[in-house]
């Protein structure tokens, strides 16, 4: 099954997900490539575990589907979306029996570490979501990859290190058998939380599906100038007061007139850290002479700060424009 952002809560239940085999463990695992892994690794248990795969290749995820289908893996999730964001958002805590990441990209280049998955700050929320004996099980070919995850998960202080043999499934991925035809062996370790006292400290959350259940909707109410008709929109940025990759930055890409004469959609691109997001803005006319700005539902949206903050840029540009706001909702 493949499931868009939004059709996740934030975070998610399980029992939820996999709400015909609610009791049974839950393997997450990160970059599955063309899913060769799992088919594989899920026999070598008397009941196959519920299955949460993330990527970010749109072309990578179909072809896992159809060969995890094939399989009959019914019981497995599939996604599109930064690792980072789902072991962050979603998953809750202490929830997790392993964590699988076979042969994940090591940006080689000088500079490029802070782009690696598995640094001190993963190793200290996976820390939390995994249960008590659960593991990040991490197979690579990269040796210097391999022995900077080894010091990180150490340095987290939330970690021990194992270094084992890798299940033979790992090696059975499109990439380990380019290697293994090679005579190129492979480096292997488990990473198991040491749970020893209080849990490290949770981190905040802040994403929420489409629509949110527990608030409104990011929108605004505003009377437009009889004179409004826009003809020229200039791109307009915004960014957030936060240090460049830790808040958000939105872009107005353009403003659309809608089918009806008196409304009209703004595109936004919407960046926060690992996340990226386009989204639609309407601007539509209400019974009582006003318009409403309001996130559009259109592609599912994950609602974030800066995607309410797209929402109040087209307010604000709307406003430099001579609207006046009558409410604010974001």
């Amino acid at each position: 099954m493949i499931f868009r952002p939004s059709d996740f809560h934030f975070p998610d239940d399980p029992a939820r997900l996999y709400p015909d085999t609610p009791g049974r463990r839950w393997v997450l695992e990160i970059g599955f490539g063309d899913g060769r892994f799992w088919p594989h690794h899920a026999r070598t248990f008397p009941e196959a575990p519920n299955y949460l795969g993330v990527e970010l290749s749109g072309v990578s995820l179909l072809k896992a589907h159809r060969r995890l289908k094939a399989a009959g893996l019914s019981n497995a999730v599939l996604t599109k979306m930064p690792a980072e964001v789902l072991v962050r958002e979603v998953l809750p805590d202490q929830t997790l029996d392993a964590v699988i990441v076979n042969f994940p990209d090591p940006w080689p280049k000088a500079g490029h570490e802070e782009h690696r998955l598995l640094r001190a700050p993963f190793f200290e929320v996976m820390a939390r979501r995994l249960k008590p004996g659960g593991a990040v099980q991490l197979t690579t070919d990269h040796d210097e990859y391999f022995e900077f995850a080894c010091a990180q998960a150490a340095a987290s202080g939330v970690m021990r290190v194992e270094l084992t043999g890798p299940p033979p499934a790992a090696l059975e991925t499109k990439y380990a058998l380019k290697w293994r035809d090679l005579g190129l062996g492979a480096h292997h370790a488990r990473f198991v939380p040491l749970h020893s006292g209080a849990l490290p400290a949770a981190p905040p959350r802040t994403f929420a599906p489409y629509p949110e259940e527990n608030a409104a909707v990011p929108h605004a109410v505003l009377t437009l100038p009889a004179s409004f008709a826009p003809q020229d929109f200039q791109k307009v940025t915004a960014r957030s007061p936060q240090p460049r990759g830790e808040g958000w930055t939105v872009v107005l890409l353009d403003l659309y007139a809608t089918l009806r004469r008196d409304g009209w959609t703004a595109l936004a691109h919407v960046v926060e850290g690992e996340l990226t997001q386009e989204v639609l803005v309407g601007i539509t006319a209400r019974g009582d002479g006003t318009h409403l700005v309001r996130l559009a539902r259109f592609g599912g949206p994950i609602i974030t700060p800066g995607v309410k903050a797209a929402v109040g840029s087209v307010t604000e540009w709307l406003e430099a424009q001579g609207a006046v706001v009558v409410h604010r909702g974001y």
